[in-house]
């Protein structure tokens, strides 16, 4: 039924059909690499790519995403908004036809990072699409269809990844993008109607540079670090000039009239706490999902395909219980929603220090459900204290830094805890490649890909080697696990000591920051 005196575009509906294939196809192609990880490792089937290298695959399409995303969300407005989505479309397309055909892993850490670029230019732009063309009371409905689509695309990425490297070659998890966003050009141009901000924000050229400048740096220097030791001194240059540059940002931020990251919201305890929540349940569930595919595909010996659809308890988790959330909030609080979601997430990714070659698949599936379960009831919680913290006027920029932070976290989790992995695998087994020929010894300590890789060449010691390989990644995995499951657990005591009980029954924790809280973030 039609609302009365409804402001909202004739066409909105439809156009929120074209939004949502457009953020498909961002949040799919994400998804979809997680399978992809072991056949890229493969010199044979893939582009032979060491652990440093598909990290950097993942880290270079975040970083540059993140970096990019308040600044694009500025562009969008002076812009054009249906320009700019037509624009970041054809990037992203075009990126993604790179990727398909990228000869070697620089090549494919290059292109993933246009792919950042373009998906930068989506996101912010879709949601200001969704506030011109809905009216008010219909703009929450149209979010959460927005928001769905994230569900969706985490639950049928895996398997649409799977089911393509069961088929064709490595390069079709990203060619899968180039129809999608031919429709989604075509949709665009016909449906979308242009709309600009009358008094669109400056655009904070510098801070833009110096936080991708410093993420980089410090997440090279992680992953250099991971891959080769820390203990050469270059390393330690990177991650130091890195923390350094980033400092230099927030110093320029807190002086900006027109901050690309409003770091003075961090002021404020109700909103830097949940920011901080969903920062750490990122880096923690980031890192593991990434061994977690290694895991299953070489220790386990399951097929992309296979591994795909063992990711589906996890993205059923999601679905399932991520609407639900919301109501569990107004009836529990949203301190105990998040306490709950952030204990079960410690739990399952701690349970992974119990996991070896033999344990049964079962219980990894019980443990990524769990998983699901928990990181369903964080963002809600999450997301509500945030919104309630600001002013109505400020709500759009506390969401960005939310996703920064989100985007960020996961980032550096897969950094830091690939850099565990590395580490902990090399030491463990360095005892097992006494006698091995140079070139498969190199390749074996490199990491678990290159031991199977080596193996395949070595004959009769090749069962040797790979499960010296399995065993040293299992504890590597343990390591890595406990780690992810340790900043879990600092997210309770952030969520116990500064996440609000009851906003709604307790008008002083309901109530907006007030003008001092917020002194210079307009």
């Amino acid at each position: 039924m039609e609302l009365t005196g409804n402001t909202g575009h004739p066409r909105r509906w439809a156009i929120l059909g074209v939004l949502v294939i457009s953020l498909l196809v961002v949040v799919l192609d994400n998804t979809i690499l997680n399978v992809a990880l072991r056949t890229l490792a493969d010199p044979v089937h893939g582009l032979g790519a060491s652990q440093g290298e598909l990290e950097w695959a993942i880290n270079s399409y975040t970083l540059v995403f993140a970096g990019l995303l308040f600044t694009f969300g500025v562009l969008g407005d002076r812009l054009g908004r249906k320009r700019f989505l037509m624009i970041g479309l054809v990037l992203f397309g075009l990126a993604s036809l790179l990727s398909a055909y990228a000869q070697d892993p620089a090549q494919l850490i290059v292109t993933r990072a246009l792919m950042g670029i373009g998906g930068a230019a989506i996101m912010p732009v879709t949601l200001s699409i969704i506030s011109n063309v809905f009216d008010p009371r219909e703009r929450g409905r149209a979010i959460g269809v927005w928001a769905g689509a994230v569900g969706l695309a985490v639950a049928i990425g895996p398997v649409l990844g799977g089911a393509l490297l069961e088929h064709y070659w490595w390069g079709s998890v990203f060619l899968i993008n180039v129809p999608v966003v031919l429709l989604g050009v075509v949709l665009v141009a016909a449906l979308v109607p242009e709309s600009r901000d009358p008094k669109p924000g400056r655009v904070d050229l510098l801070g833009v540079l110096l936080s991708v400048v410093g993420l980089v740096a410090l997440t090279y220097g992680i992953i250099d670090g991971g891959e080769h030791g820390f203990g050469r001194p270059q390393v330690w240059a990177a991650i130091a000039g890195g923390l350094a540059v980033l400092g230099w940002f927030i110093t320029h931020e807190l002086r900006s009239d027109h901050p690309s990251l409003d770091v003075r919201l961090f002021r404020v305890p109700r909103f830097a706490a949940p920011v901080a929540l969903v920062g750490l349940v990122f880096f923690a569930a980031m890192g593991v999902l990434f061994f977690n595919a290694f895991y299953l595909q070489l220790v386990r010996g399951y097929s992309p395909l296979e591994t795909g659809l063992l990711f589906l308890p996890f993205a059923a988790a999601q679905l399932f219980f991520a609407p639900r959330s919301a109501a569990m909030v107004r009836r529990f609080g949203g301190r105990a929603v998040a306490v709950v979601g952030l204990v079960l997430t410690a739990v399952s990714l701690g349970g992974f220090v119990l996991v070896d070659a033999v344990t049964p698949i079962w219980m990894v599936l019980v443990l990524t459900f769990v998983q699901g379960v928990g990181m369903a009831n964080i963002m809600p919680p999450a997301t509500e204290s945030i919104m309630s913290a600001l002013p109505r006027e400020k709500a759009g920029v506390g969401s960005a830094v939310s996703n920064t932070v989100r985007q960020v976290a996961g980032a550096l989790g897969v950094a830091v805890l690939g850099s565990v992995l590395s580490a902990v695998y090399r030491s463990e087994i360095a005892s097992a490649l006494g006698g091995l020929p140079a070139p498969a010894r190199d390749a074996a300590e490199e990491s678990i890909s290159g031991a199977y890789a080596a193996a395949a060449q070595l004959g009769p010691v090749a069962p040797r080697l790979i499960a010296a390989a399995n065993d040293s990644f299992v504890a590597a995995m343990h390591w890595a696990a406990g780690f992810s499951a340790v900043v879990a657990l600092l997210g309770v005591v952030i969520a116990v000591r500064w996440m609000p009980a009851r906003p709604a029954a307790d008008p002083a924790a309901a109530r907006p920051a007030t003008e001092p809280e917020l002194a210079g973030t307009a």
